[in-house]
């Protein structure tokens, strides 16, 4: 019955857009697609970059797991409530300057996560670090909408997903490898170093997407409607959101236990952990590469779906197999098969949720990031409740998030 209903063929606002309503406002170049990929890749980087050295950090700071989680979590925090600021203030003022705002701050957070003297203060710039690295994640999403809608705008979305995706197939590996030579310092330098980056690539790529005239309208608009948000409470955008949300905090919960999924219960080294991660981040990078594909051809909700139906079979096995006591690595398959979903779903979801509000782009693309991080903050310190020697708690936390992810994606249903 779950296959039948999520399969199901229905109307959609991205689905009328691929009739008569153009698919395109304006073309999207591969230059520019490759620096918003860029600035979706900064949260990867500054995420999966230094898993590996949590085990290292706790060391020198004399810290248990869940106080090293505490610098994940405070990232995941800052990134959810920057989100909420920038994407606003965006529709108001502009992409380009929030943007360049943004990329200088992110670089001194960086640098102060490289010379933090203590615990407190690494949680501290890492908290900054996510509030201002949230400019470009929540503004690179806002600038496809104000670019592209329904397919292309999907498609978009999918190959971002893919060219960003090289950051956490790279980052452990990078992070293991620098992490034996250089220590945990070393690791966030190279962030640093892809915050200098992100800063030249914004200041000398990005032109402004909403243009004067442009929000000029839209300030007319909203006086005319209201606030923005009276926009957000359609159907549409409330459930591809909790869509894309949950199949992120579901994959934000492996992420936050892995390093103590593959090191501490399969006894991986810092470069197995990194080569193993990178194999689920492949994983994720061919589906959505699939998706790209098909998009165009196979209406956007049908693929978000497949994506959905699979991650729930591997959320089950994964439960079972955890509460089983299997083997490790039984339930590293388990979670290869949620990862690999997901390639369906998190680019096709967020086409959708902005499709549905286009005139309020920054905005709803701030509450999507918002509550996606906001909750992938919450998951953070939950996985690691057990203990380092079970995954028990990682698989009950995927299973919820995945329930309540199907669970809002069949409110999207059109009653005929």
């Amino acid at each position: 019955m779950l296959v039948i209903l999520l399969l199901s063929p229905m109307t959609t606002l991205n689905d009328r857009s691929t009739g008569s309503i153009p698919t395109s406002r304006a073309a999207l170049t591969t230059g520019l697609l490759g620096i918003l990929a860029l600035l979706s890749a900064v949260a990867p980087f500054a995420t999966d970059l230094y898993l590996p050295t949590f085990p290292a950090i706790a060391a020198e700071f004399g810290a248990d797991a869940t106080g090293v989680q505490l610098t994940l979590t405070a990232f995941l925090i800052g990134v959810a409530a920057g989100q909420l600021m920038f994407g606003p203030l965006s529709d108001r003022f502009g992409r380009r300057p929030l943007l360049l705002i943004g990329a200088v701050v992110f670089v001194i957070a960086s640098a102060a996560t490289v010379f933090a003297p203590s615990l407190g203060v690494l949680i501290a710039a890492r908290l900054l670090q996510g509030l201002s690295g949230a400019a470009g994640m929540v503004l690179g999403r806002a600038v496809i909408a104000d670019l592209a809608v329904g397919p292309a705008a999907a498609r978009a979305m999918s190959l971002m997903m893919i060219v960003g995706g090289v950051a956490p197939v790279v980052a452990p590996l990078v992070g293991g490898a620098i992490a034996e030579s250089l220590g945990w310092r070393g690791v966030l330098a190279v962030v640093l170093g892809i915050a200098v980056v992100m800063l030249v690539a914004v200041s000398a790529g990005i032109r402004e997407s909403l243009p004067r005239e442009r929000r000029a309208e839209l300030a007319v608009l909203r006086r005319a409607t209201g606030s923005p948000l009276r926009a957000m409470l359609s159907r549409e955008y409330i459930g591809y959101t909790l869509t894309f949300a949950f199949s992120f905090t579901a994959m934000m919960g492996y992420i936050s236990a892995s390093p103590f999924l593959y090191q501490s219960m399969m006894g991986l080294t810092e470069l197995q952990y990194g080569l193993l991660f990178g194999a689920n981040s492949l994983a994720l990078m061919a589906t959505s590469a699939v998706s790209s594909k098909l998009v165009g051809r196979v209406p956007a909700r049908r693929l978000v779906a497949i994506g959905l139906i699979a991650m729930a079979v591997g959320v089950a096995a994964l439960l079972l197999l955890a509460l089983a006591g299997a083997a490790a690595w039984t339930l590293a398959v388990a979670v290869f098969v949620v990862v690999a979903s997901l390639g369906f779903v998190f680019g096709n979801a967020t086409a959708l949720a902005l499709g549905a509000v286009p005139d309020a782009a920054g905005s709803a693309s701030a509450v999507l990031g918002a509550l996606q991080f906001g909750l992938a903050a919450v998951v953070s310190p939950l996985v690691s409740i057990g203990g380092e020697t079970t995954a028990v708690p990682l698989a009950i936390v995927m299973a919820v998030a995945a329930a309540i992810s199907v669970a809002a994606f069949l409110t999207t249903r059109r009653v005929r």
